[in-house]
This record gives C-alpha cells, structure tokens and sequence, in this order.
C-alpha cells in the first residue's frame, strides 16, 4: 500500500534518488511510484522547483536518436536531502511512537 503524501516527501525522494546518481525523470517517477501514490505528472514541477532553487541541475545527452533530459543533484541539494532526512527521522519517530501504542503528551 501506498500512502500519499505531497511537498517536502517528494522533494526528499528526488533528492535521496539523485544522490545515488544522475538520473531521467521516468526512472525518478517509477522510483518516487514505488513508495507514494502519485501520477506520472506530477514529478516534473517539482523537478523544475527543484532545478530554479538549485538543488538540482539538468543536462541532455542523446539515447536512440533522441535526448533524454537528466537529473542531478548539486551540493545544495545534498545540503537539502541531509535536512530532509533528519526532519524525516524525527517525524517517523513520532508516528512510530504513537502506532507502537504511546501516548502524545507523555
């Protein structure tokens, strides 16, 4: 089962796939499709937010007579994924805590 989640998730699974290398968008989106619920349009704006606030930068090289428009992160973004990941932490703690029974407050 999927869950759907939108912004700052999907700006973290951009991120944490580029990190492992450069990459085009369909491979981001079956990767991002793998783990959320979203539609096949719904990577590319944030792939461009993502590239105008310089997290990411894109290059075309040629695949079977066409270009195919790459990904890949720059040091902000790894900046940025390292943010992410540590408020992801604190977050699945959170909700760890309170699936294994606990109690807000406590």
């Amino acid at each position: 089962m999927a869950f759907a989640f939108g912004g700052n998730l999907l700006d973290l699974l951009v991120l944490a796939v580029l990190k492992n290398g450069d990459t085009y968008g369909y491979v981001l989106t079956q990767r991002a499709k793998s783990v959320i619920d979203i539609s096949d349009s719904t990577l590319y704006p944030v792939l461009r937010r993502l590239q105008k606030e310089g997290f990411l930068f894109t290059y075309d090289q040629p695949f079977q007579g066409r270009n195919r428009r790459y990904y890949s992160i720059t040091p902000n973004g790894l900046a940025r994924l390292s943010a992410y990941a540590a408020e992801w932490e604190s977050y699945k703690k959170q909700v760890d805590f309170i699936l294994s029974g606990g109690m807000c407050g406590d």
